[in-house]
């Protein structure tokens, strides 16, 4: 039996409830994140499962927006946001300048994703709850039990609150904050309360001291009394929650005890669930941390969206990574499940999985269709010989299409390009390059490298006298013969030159399929790039192992990872300079245009985001260091003022999209080495107090004395930060697959023409270790 049903069973047989209430509650303290979804389609699929079963139901949620603010997110401006913490959610300014309140923009994004995966309860405002009267008699409640409350406080959480604590906070009359409030006393009518400045960590009180009525709005209950107080003020008779609330002593089980001690009211039925996991981590809406719901709802359709959670059983934990052959997997489950439904019915778990899964009440997913495979979709859209996707699946079917069919088609395809665009493996991808890698135009030989000028010719005249993809594959081939090319090496020249790899679909189709010029210069300028990669090779090689190396493991695991490196000595660092501050003003100006969406398109962060994923890291928590140089620029935040050879440098790394880092050359003790981390060395960085433990496989530069930089110039160690008292400094430029040594180089060379223009210095050593 499907989880939902048989959980909907158990309450039809145990609850006695006229009306069964089903709730959940969410606050909205910033971008709410898919973890939260969780409770929104678990307690969905409940509702309707109620309904199903004949059972009259209600479903409702919940938005705490009178919770104060006690967590910053990082994408709210700082200066402008921190006076608000301590504050109700919803009399906190949106940052959008259009919502009510900060807490209605994050909470209205969150409601705009539950219904596009075909959730729609009744939402209530908790602010409305307490400024309506409802609460009152709860609050009354609390304040006149708080003895008993303060006793279950104690027997059940082990918390220990003082003779005159009370569980309710006033909104302070003065600062407007109701997380610094306490209250000292309550004579029936007023509380008696006092605004702490260091009440909590994340908020200061302005002192104040006074009297109020607690009713209609002016606080609000405490959490572990508010959860209860919400339950009976509503009627709510089935209500889940994560399994942490649910641990012994927890925030259920002291809302169980209040509700039955101090409210006479029964538990509503508990169900206690996992986590959603994104790569692995817990979602957090308050610290930024992970993928927002509104973001997520985006990348597959609602149907599937929900069959995502209808599939997994509450109480397993779910690890989705969106990256790789998740997605294409998720929709080959669908479709398994949509045949069983066909074939059995809704009898089958799997059958049932599929028909809770869907939207709309049209009843058309009763009908049998054809399914265009998702994988093959993906496949067809990057093959130039498929000119129409209809025809081509048609030919699959072997019938036409049915108008249902085609919209399904021109959906899927619509998320298979997206796939393709943003997590599709790297290998599975078939798109021209607009620039080919330096790296990929060595591998090729010389005879290959004729072929190609050979084929650009070949290409221009085909603007005037055009050939068919079959005539113009003959001709290529023709062509590597006359270069002692066997067939192999002809067409893995033209997919290398093209699309960065070794295979591809047919040559002749893939350039009719390109604008003709393009390819013709993309051929010619083979020849040019590798005679750079040549360049690169003979008069900027650095074999002073004296100074680095790269351990051979590690240069075995990645072949195409390379270090520039450089010795500058004398230089003279300032906090600011006026030549350097006018300059980088010019500078950024020029980079204005860069959005989050154009960072998507960079070889070269898309390089380290590889590397990071092959390291086990996560690049959206971690991010590499010119990613987030980079995307502060984009999102129009201000860029740190380090000093001027700091700042001299991180100019270079937003041009050129590469990592840079500068360190003190007196407190390197050499040899240097770039190697994979075992895992348990420990590194003090910048900033920290105490120590960071390495993970195994993490990439990091290390000394005699041991690690210096970790995971490719993400962050730096206390020890070699450059100050301003540094007169000599080491500078580690990083290279790995796209960010080839030809980038290295020119990047340290901009690195080394920045510094000595704004910090003065010579250049001792300059080169590239690979």
């Amino acid at each position: 039996m499907f989880w939902a049903d048989k959980l909907a069973t158990e309450i039809k047989n145990t609850r006695r409830e006229p009306l069964q209430w089903v709730d959940d509650m969410k606050t909205p303290s910033g971008r709410i994140h898919v973890g939260s979804l969780v409770g929104v389609l678990l307690h969905d699929f409940i509702y309707k499962s109620l309904l199903y079963l004949g059972v009259k139901a209600k479903y409702t949620y919940v938005f705490n927006d009178f919770d104060p603010m006690d967590g910053l997110p990082s994408y709210l401006d700082q200066k402008e946001y921190e006076k608000h913490m301590g504050k109700p959610l919803f009399t906190i300014p949106s940052p959008d300048k259009k919502s009510k309140s900060l807490g209605h923009q994050y909470a209205y994004e969150f409601i705009e994703a539950m219904q596009k995966l075909g959730a729609k309860p009744e939402i209530l405002w908790s602010h409305e709850l307490y400024q309506s009267g409802k609460m009152n008699d709860a609050i009354k409640t609390a304040l006149d039990k708080v003895d008993l409350i303060r006793l279950i406080y104690k027997e059940v959480g082990n918390y220990d609150k003082p003779k005159h604590w009370y569980p309710f906070q006033p909104v302070c009359p003065k600062c407007g904050k109701v997380g610094t409030t306490e209250v000292f006393d309550w004579d029936g009518k007023e509380v008696s309360f006092r605004c702490v400045p260091n009440l909590v960590k994340w908020a200061i009180g302005c002192g104040y001291e006074g009297k109020v009525s607690p009713f209609n709005g002016t606080g609000k209950l405490m959490w572990k009394v508010d959860w209860p107080a919400h339950w009976k003020t509503v009627g709510i008779t089935v209500e889940g929650a994560g399994k942490d609330h649910s641990s012994a002593g927890g925030s259920r089980d002291m809302a169980v005890q209040i509700l039955k001690d101090v409210y006479n009211y029964p538990n509503p039925y508990d169900i206690p669930y996992e986590w959603f996991l994104i790569k692995g981590k817990k979602m957090s809406s308050s610290k930024g941390v992970g993928t927002s719901a509104s973001e997520f709802v985006k990348i597959f359709p609602p149907t599937i969206g929900r069959f995502l959670f209808a599939r997994n059983r509450y109480n397993r934990q779910a690890n989705f990574d969106p990256e790789g052959m998740t997605i294409p997997d998720l929709f080959d489950e669908y479709d398994r499940c949509a045949h069983v439904y066909w074939e059995q019915g809704n009898t089958d778990d799997f059958g049932r999985i599929y028909e809770v899964a869907q939207i709309d009440d049209k009843k058309d997913y009763q009908t049998p269709k054809f399914l265009p495979r998702f994988l093959d979709i993906a496949k067809a859209i990057q093959d130039p010989k498929v000119e129409f996707l209809a025809d081509f699946f048609a030919k699959e079917k072997r019938a036409k299409l049915t108008k249902v069919e085609l919209d399904i088609l021109k959906e899927r395809k619509q998320y298979a390009e997206m796939w393709l665009k943003n997590y599709a493996p790297e290998d599975f991808r078939l798109e021209v390059k607009k620039d080919t890698p330096i790296s990929v135009i060595s591998r090729l030989s010389n005879e290959q490298t004729a072929f190609l000028s050979l084929a650009s010719g070949y290409v221009k005249e085909l603007k005037v006298n055009p050939k068919s993809d079959t005539e113009i594959q003959n001709h290529l081939y023709q062509l590597g013969k006359s270069q002692n090319l066997k067939p192999k090496e002809t067409f893995s020249a033209i997919y290398q030159s093209l699309l960065g790899k070794e295979y591809g679909p047919k040559a002749g189709a893939l350039i009719l399929s390109q604008d003709l010029d393009l390819v013709a210069e993309k051929f010619k300028n083979v020849k040019v790039n590798k005679e750079k990669a040549k360049t690169i090779s003979d008069l900027a090689l650095f074999r002073n192992t004296d100074l680095i190396q790269i351990d051979p493991s590690l240069q075995e695991k990645y072949p195409s990872i390379s270090v520039g490196v450089a010795i500058i000595r004398d230089v003279k660092i300032v906090k600011t300079l006026p030549e350097l501050t006018e300059f980088k003003k010019e500078f950024l100006a020029s980079l204005s245009k860069i959005t989050v969406e154009s960072l998507k398109e960079s070889p070269n962060l898309l390089s380290y985001r590889k590397l990071y994923r092959a390291m086990g890291v996560d690049w959206h928590s971690r991010r590499p260091s010119p990613e987030a140089l980079l995307r502060r620029l984009a999102q129009g935040k201000e860029l740190y003022s380090v000093n001027t050879l700091v700042d001299a440098y991180n100019l270079v790394v937003m041009k050129t999209h590469v990592s840079v880092g500068a360190f003190d050359l007196q407190n390197i003790q050499f040899p240097t080495l770039l190697k994979a981390a075992s895992g348990g060395e420990k590194i003090l960085l910048h900033g920290d107090e105490k120590e960071t433990v390495l993970k195994n496989g993490e990439i990091c530069y290390f000394d005699k004395k041991g690690p210096y930089n970790l995971d490719f110039n993400y962050r730096d160690a206390q020890r070699t930060l450059v100050k301003d008292d540094t007169r000599d400094i080491w500078i580690n430029v990083d290279g790995v697959y796209e960010v080839a040594p030809q980038k290295v180089w020119e990047a340290l060379q901009l690195s080394v023409e920045f510094i000595t223009r704004f910090c003065g210095g010579k250049v001792d050593i300059i080169g590239v270790l690979k």
